[in-house]
């Protein structure tokens, strides 16, 4: 996984960056008031949105990655995910550090690439630095 800056990313990558801090507004977290965007990038261009949603029973809880993705491969079941980005903001503030993809968002992440036999790119964002790997196996090596 590498450290950057946001101000040295492609522009494409900025665009989807942007639209995963943008979808931290439509997050339920009255819990945690922890906002957590992410946004999907198909091969086709398409980026899909989703956020956090939390409730009061805390299994039924879906963090935003998994939302993104699983929206997309229902309603794009034959379009390949290339790339994700995720934010997170917390008090109307985005977190300084990069917040990273839990363990089942990994796993769905890894499970997705090995669907579409497609690298895809994770891009975390933290307004001091942002991360990326340059596919989903690299956050979670030993997968199921």
């Amino acid at each position: 996984m590498e450290t950057i800056q946001f101000s040295v990313l492609a522009s494409w990558e900025k665009e989807l960056i942007t639209a995963a801090k943008q979808a931290t507004q439509t997050s339920y977290a009255p819990y945690s008031q922890f906002n957590v965007g992410a946004a999907v990038l198909l091969s086709d261009g398409t980026i899909l949105t989703a956020s956090n949603q939390e409730n009061r029973a805390y299994s039924a809880c879906v963090c935003a990655e998994r939302v993104a993705l699983l929206y997309a491969t229902a309603n794009y079941a034959n379009t390949p995910l290339t790339a994700i980005a995720v934010a997170a903001s917390q008090h109307q503030q985005f977190t300084a550090q990069p917040v990273t993809p839990c363990g089942e968002c990994r796993q769905v992440l890894v499970e997705m690439q090995e669907r579409f036999n497609t690298p895809i790119q994770v891009l975390m964002y933290g307004e001091q630095s942002c991360y990326i790997a340059r596919n989903a196996q690299e956050l979670l090596p030993a997968a199921f």
